[in-house]
């Protein structure tokens, strides 16, 4: 009886699975084919990343680092299979409700569709078409895995006292063709639904790639070139980082899941608000003004001490104040919202785009276009403020305005309003935990803070005295700078820690907070072993 019982809820579980398999892949299909911002998974994620709390958010980051939007579509999909294994049971059971399950995932994806900043007309139609295949399926395969694996109430009990046989419906033969039945459709649904998701991923690659013509845009030469690095901004440590981040190995943390896709030839840029005149600049427009190259260092308020959410990168753009200037930005504001074309926006305050800082609009990153990732064609770069209030990528529109009037996506979450850069250093060399041979040894990092620079860094093994790096020559106050310091390692375990000093005398404080709201704070620790 038990036997039997477990391969009826199995087998329910699996039609529910597999109807909601169907339902999703076609959906990603039609996403693909009609609405590429709507697919249901990109559109249920991001509704799941606009709702969640500060916490959950570093959370989600500090488990997963760069790999967080993988992580939540990955837990979408857990989720959705175990809602599915239940409706499965539950349309066994108590039929229609399974199927209405089924249909309701489909109307919540469409509800949550059309009320996404970006929908479109059509954005209700690929979660509408999830739904209606889940629940048609749902109903066919739940219906067949009933007929196959009767839960036990319904399984004949055999002769009775009267020497009866079952029907001829309950005979081995008709459940046998019953259950390859169930096998076949069953298995039908689940690989039309993963070939749709093949497909519509293929095809949105696909897409991309035809639409961003990325790869064939010339920058033009920078009318103002940035200074050439030092050659002694790099110490030569081979496990130290580059000075300059490769755009490969830049990190990226924003909300979209669905990359956007924006033709340079479709942009542009409206600023608006507080200000004398309104104005809307084009991608040619941008490009023929005189661009100017800059080092800056970026980095996200959800890094932790010692974290990688930062990188430095040779920026090519032009001056937001040139801009601002422009429209004539009225006297009462300090605040521009910078707004993306995925919905995200940012409050950047107004000194740091019209001061002399580099905040630019950047068009390209190492030499190249900007990456589609990083915010091609056009993103904002501003030295001295975490990512989360100045660096919007694909950005469309500047809000000329007042703190006390508007707030950003980050700060109606509870994130604070302005978010400038904190003092910060971190050891790279030796690694943590990492086991390090006895004798000459060095200790190597990092140390950065954007836009007031780095003064030194101080070194301390275990309870001794603190001692003082060397510093290799920094591009700017704007980037990040390598230290190191030399070391006899004797046998044992250590701790070593580090703190910087900023260029304007302030010590790194030792009190540790979290990320949230406004930027972590503390020196970095870390235990080695010597052999």
């Amino acid at each position: 009886m038990a036997t039997t019982r477990t391969r009826s809820l199995l087998a329910a579980a699996a039609a529910g699975v597999c109807a909601v398999a169907l339902g999703t892949g076609l959906g990603e299909l039609t996403a693909t084919l009609a609405v590429p911002s709507s697919s249901p998974f990109a559109v249920v994620g991001g509704a799941l990343i606009d709702a969640a709390p500060p916490w959950a958010k570093d959370l989600a980051i500090a488990l997963f680092g760069t790999a967080d939007k993988i992580a939540l579509l990955i837990g979408i999909a857990l989720v959705m299979g175990l809602v599915a294994a239940a409706a499965g049971i539950l349309e066994t059971r108590r039929p229609p409700w399974g199927a209405v399950i089924g249909a309701l995932l489909g109307g919540v994806g469409a509800i949550v569709a059309m009320t996404r900043t970006d929908a479109g007309t059509f954005a209700w139609l690929p979660a509408v078409v999830a739904g209606v295949a889940a629940a048609v399926a749902m109903r066919l395969l739940a219906r067949l895995a009933a007929r196959a694996y009767p839960p036990p109430a319904a399984v004949p009990a055999g002769p009775d006292s009267a020497g009866a046989s079952p029907p001829e419906t309950a005979t081995p033969m008709s459940r046998g063709v019953d259950r390859r039945g169930f096998l076949a459709w069953s298995t039908a649904a689940a690989a039309v639904g993963a070939i749709g998701l093949v497909i519509g991923n293929a095809a949105r690659a696909g897409v991309q790639a035809a639409t961003t013509v990325r790869d064939a845009l010339r920058l033009p030469t920078p009318a103002k070139p940035a200074p050439a690095v030092p050659a002694a901004a790099e110490l030569g440590l081979p496990d130290l980082s580059p000075v300059i981040t490769p755009n490969t190995a830049f990190y990226r943390i924003d909300t979209a899941l669905v990359t956007p896709q924006i033709d340079p030839a479709e942009w542009s840029l409206r600023i608006h608000g507080m200000v004398d005149r309104e104005v809307t600049i084009t991608w040619d427009e941008l490009i023929a003004l005189p661009l100017e190259e800059s080092h800056t260092t970026l980095t996200c308020v959800s890094n932790s001490i010692g974290g990688n959410l930062i990188g430095n990168a040779l920026w090519l753009g032009y001056p937001i104040r040139e801009l601002l200037a422009r429209a004539g930005v009225s006297p009462d504001a300090d605040m521009v919202l910078s707004h993306s074309i995925d919905g995200f926006s940012a409050s950047t305050p107004l000194e740091a785009l019209t001061d002399d800082r580099n905040s630019i609009l950047a068009v390209g990153m190492n030499g190249e276009p900007l990456p589609v990732e990083h915010g091609f064609p056009v993103r904002m770069v501003v030295p001295g403020l975490y990512g989360y209030v100045s660096a919007t990528k694909w950005v469309v529109e500047l809000e000329v305005t007042r703190f006390d009037r508007a707030q950003a996506y980050w700060t109606t979450r509870g994130w604070s309003a302005r978010g400038p850069v904190k003092l910060q250093s971190r050891i790279e060399v030796p690694r943590r935990s990492q086991v390090v041979d006895a004798g000459d040894a060095v200790i190597a990092g990092m140390a950065w803070h954007q836009h007031v620079g780095v003064g030194g860094v101080e070194v301390r093994v275990d309870d001794g005295e603190w001692m003082p790096a060397t510093l290799a020559a920094a591009i700017s106050d704007d980037t990040w700078v390598q230290w190191s310091i030399p070391w006899t390692a004797e046998p044992g375990g250590h701790t070593i820690t580090c703190r910087a000093t900023s260029a304007a005398g302030d010590v790194q404080t030792e009190e540790r907070t979290s990320p949230a709201p406004d930027g972590a704070t503390g020196w970095h620790t870390i235990q080695v072993t010597v052999a």
